[in-house]
């Protein structure tokens, strides 16, 4: 499908619009990730953050291989997409360096993205996370342990979140009105979902046992 076909089309606003279908399509495993990550939780301490920081950019390395394939082999959907702007695994080696910690080389090993309907589902997860990023990014600036420490991962555009992340909006409705697979959008997403939930569950908060 050319960019230009994609980027022409009306949003659409029927009941199958495709990012309804995304937000209640993956409303369980999001559920789950943010259980997993608590990046919320008063009690953050560093050496979770950091360990956080460290997973994520070994998931977000991976996703990004896989875009990075997509995007050569579908350039101008790519770039329609906006994804050389959206890249953020060197954010999350920037903020391991900001609070003197290494970059661990590990990364899972993520399914092919053989098409734009994947990549669309993959970025529904990394897109979204800027997001909740905001108010992940104003928590971490008032805790004491990050004091004097700025970190740029989980909101990495700053005042133009809403603009990135209403272009990707349409970008997918425009990809799905055009033809694109809306069910191959959303089981993309839920995968990446379940897939960034499992690769950090090793930093999940260690819960209360009962007596």
């Amino acid at each position: 499908m050319a960019a230009g076909d994609m980027a022409a089309q009306a949003e659409p606003r029927s009941d199958d619009d495709v990012l309804r279908a995304l937000r209640t399509g993956t409303a369980e495993e999001h559920r789950q990730l943010e259980e997993t990550l608590d990046l919320l939780d008063p009690e953050l301490d560093r050496a979770r953050l950091v360990q956080v920081l460290g997973l994520m950019h070994g998931f977000w390395t991976a996703a990004e291989r896989g875009l990075d394939e997509w995007a050569a082999r579908h350039p101008a959907d790519a770039a329609t997409a906006g994804w050389a702007r959206r890249r953020r695994a060197g954010l999350f080696a920037a903020d391991l360096a900001a609070l003197g910690a290494p970059v661990p080389g590990a990364a899972p090993g993520l399914p092919a993205v053989p098409g734009t309907d994947e990549a669309l589902g993959r970025l529904y997860v990394l897109e979204g996370s800027t997001l909740g990023g905001t108010f992940i990014d104003r928590h971490l600036a008032a805790l004491p342990l990050l004091a004097g420490v700025r970190l740029h991962a989980f909101s990495p555009y700053g005042a133009e979140t809403g603009a990135m992340w209403a272009a990707y909006r349409r970008v997918a409705r425009a990809h799905v009105a055009a033809g694109g697979n809306a069910d191959r959008v959303v089981a993309a997403a839920r995968d990446a979902f379940r897939e960034l939930s499992e690769w950090c569950r090793p930093a999940a908060r260690a819960q209360a046992v009962g007596a």
